[in-house]
């Protein structure tokens, strides 16, 4: 585990420009980008052990994550 957080720009690499047309366009864009930002911000706090959680609840973080992640990537690419 890196212990960094996953930027979205990072994960979705010269997407950068769709994800501010999205964000500013789409509101269920920007709602799931922005539940993106907090979950992957718990994730990496829980990773870094800056706010200790139970593995199970750090397993469920990362799941949700992801899930995100992949509705991010389907309304890219279908933008």
């Amino acid at each position: 585990m890196t212990n960094t957080p996953h930027d979205v720009h990072e994960d979705f690499p010269g997407s950068q420009d769709k994800i501010h047309a999205l964000k500013a366009g789409n509101a269920h864009f920007a709602r799931i980008l922005e539940e993106y930002e907090q979950v992957n911000r718990s994730v990496y706090r829980a990773e870094a052990n800056l706010e200790p959680v139970e593995q199970l609840t750090e397993v469920e973080l990362r799941k949700q994550r992801a899930a995100l992640k992949d509705e991010i990537a389907r309304m890219l690419a279908q933008a």
